[in-house]
């Protein structure tokens, strides 16, 4: 499979980039600073893109079998709400002009909701610092419900899916849509490297198509 993936160069990015690798597939790594990827491989084409030039992206991303934007628009970006929207409403628009039919987007799990009926982000516990970021992939979920043309599906991570979560690469996760997956403790946790098992699962055999999805352990 060869795979266009956008933000290769994030903790998300990097994670899908190397599974997809150590699975043989050939991916084009895209990103603002390509040369910074951390995956070496002869499977790997480093693609240095501006999200916001929609046509030089779609250019960039035809003849691939799938897309995945692992975009993220800095969580230290204080314009981060209105720049995470602005990059991923331009990645739909090239993903729509290249004529690359799967396109795959790793949106936050902010927008899970809760049995309370709650989402997420609007619990009293939910991070200030990442709200911007949170309600920007909340919103663009609800846009991207509307795309009829492409064969889409969000990704919400777990709630707990960051670079503290040691458990490395397992293989194991299970998957639900517009709630979060809980353990036997209440706990909602997936590896980075594990979010790569996820989407690279998802690409070899798609089980969403114009709907949102989770995993967690």
């Amino acid at each position: 499979m060869k795979v266009a993936l956008i933000g290769a160069t994030g903790f998300v990015g990097t994670n899908i980039l190397k599974e997809l690798v150590n699975r043989g597939h050939e991916v084009s790594a895209m990103s603002r600073n390509s040369e910074k990827s951390e995956v070496k491989s002869d499977k790997v084409t480093p693609v240095k893109v501006d999200v916001l030039d929609t046509d030089t992206l779609a250019k960039a991303l035809s003849g691939h079998d799938a897309v995945v934007s692992a975009f993220n628009a800095g969580w230290t970006n204080p314009e981060l709400y209105d720049d995470f929207l602005r990059g991923a409403r331009a990645i739909q628009q090239a993903a729509k002009k290249s004529g690359v039919q799967r396109f795959v987007v790793i949106g936050g799990a902010g927008s899970l909701y809760l049995e309370s009926g709650l989402q997420v982000v609007d619990t009293p516990e939910f991070p200030a610092e990442i709200k911007p970021g949170a309600d920007a992939a909340r919103v663009y979920l609800e846009e991207i419900r509307k795309e009829n043309d492409l064969d889409w599906a969000f990704f919400s991570p777990a709630l707990e899916m960051h670079r503290g979560i040691t458990m490395g690469r397992t293989g194991k996760y299970r998957l639900g849509l517009e709630n979060p997956v809980f353990d036997k403790k209440g706990k909602s946790v997936l590896s980075g490297e594990d979010v790569g098992v996820v989407i690279a699962d998802e690409l070899e055999q798609p089980r969403h198509h114009k709907q949102r999805f989770t995993a967690a352990y």
